[in-house]
C-alpha cells in the first residue's frame, strides 16, 4: 500500500515495520544474513551463484535492501520488475523454480529473521516474506500455464 500524498519519513512512521521495531539497520542485517545463507546452501546456493555473478552481489544485495525496505519500512525506495526476473531462472536439473525452492527459501528466511530480529519483528518478516513467495509461486505457474490467468477463471464454463 503505497500512499503517494505521504512524505517518504511519514510513510516509515506508519510503517507495519516500525511498529514493531524494524530499522534500516535491521533490513541491512537481515539481507546480509540471509544471502550469506542462501549462497552456502546446497539446494539454492548453486542457482544464485549461477544467476547473480560474484561481482554482482553487492548491486543486488543494495537492491534487496530496497525492496525490503519498500516493503517494511513503505520507504518507496525499489523500482523493478522481480518477477520477470524469476521466471528466467532454471534449477541446476533445467526445471523453472518450484514449491522445493521457495519452502527451502522460506526455511532459510525464518531462521535469519528468528536469529536476527525481536520477536514482533521476526514474525512480520516471516509473514511478509510467505507472502511474496505465494505471488511468485502464483506467477510462475501461470506463466508455465498451470493455472489460468485470473482473467480467465470462470469464462470456460461454457
Amino acid at each position: 500500500m503505497d500512499r503517494p500524498d505521504l512524505a517518504r519519513s511519514d510513510r516509515v512512521l506508519i510503517s507495519p515495520g516500525h511498529a514493531v521495531g524494524i530499522t534500516e539497520a535491521m533490513i541491512h542485517q537481515v539481507v546480509h544474513g540471509f544471502y550469506g545463507r542462501i549462497r552456502r546452501d546446497p539446494a539454492l546456493g548453486p542457482i544464485f551463484e549461477r544467476v547473480i555473478a560474484a561481482d554482482a552481489w553487492p548491486a543486488h544485495l543494495e537492491k534487496m535492501c530496497d525492496f525490503w525496505s519498500s516493503v517494511m519500512l513503505m520507504s518507496g525506495r525499489f523500482h523493478g520488475a522481480p518477477m520477470p526476473a524469476h521466471l528466467r531462472i532454471e534449477s541446476p536439473t533445467g526445471e523453472g523454480l518450484n514449491a522445493r525452492h521457495f519452502a527451502r527459501w522460506l526455511h532459510l528466511f525464518a531462521e535469519t529473521v528468528a536469529e536476527l530480529c525481536p520477536p514482533e519483528a521476526a514474525a512480520l518478516f516471516v509473514t511478509k516474506s510467505q507472502m511474496i513467495a505465494r505471488s511468485f509461486q502464483l506467477g510462475i505457474a501461470a506463466s508455465r500455464g498451470e493455472i489460468p490467468p485470473i482473467s480467465q477463471v470462470g469464462l470456460s464454463r461454457g
